[in-house]
């Protein structure tokens, strides 16, 4: 196509798609990344209460406060909140994978458009 051409309606709508799955994989990553993060901080959190004592005093945030628990229920809050999050991110893991493959595919249909420089067959 020359610069002078204006894009067709049919190959705007393809762009315009391929630009949304672009977000959706953006925003999946972004979750996976705040996922690896709470995930490392469970488990650096984990190490340190296994340091504690156990009739030493621990505590949890809740909100802006502090509250006393034990250490027990604290290893077993975070261990499930690690499990949650690994869950969460092999969730996230096949999202990712099912977008990359669409934006393959739409990519791979844009530039047979451009090519063949004809509208689509129905979907």
């Amino acid at each position: 196509m020359s610069s002078g051409q204006q894009i067709p309606p049919w190959l705007q709508e393809q762009i315009m798609k391929l630009q949304q799955s672009q977000q959706n994989l953006q925003s999946i990553m972004a979750q996976k990344q705040q996922l690896d993060l709470e995930q490392i901080e469970s488990e650096r959190a984990l190490e340190e209460l296994r340091k504690v004592g156990e009739t030493d005093p621990v505590y949890k945030h809740a909100g802006a406060i502090l509250i006393k628990s034990t250490k027990a229920a604290l290893i077993a809050e975070l261990e499930e909140k690690k499990e949650l999050a690994n869950t969460r991110v092999a969730v996230l893991a096949k999202q990712e994978a099912r977008v990359k493959e669409s934006i393959k595919e739409q990519e791979t249909k844009i530039n047979e458009m451009i090519r063949g420089g004809q509208k689509p067959g129905p979907q």
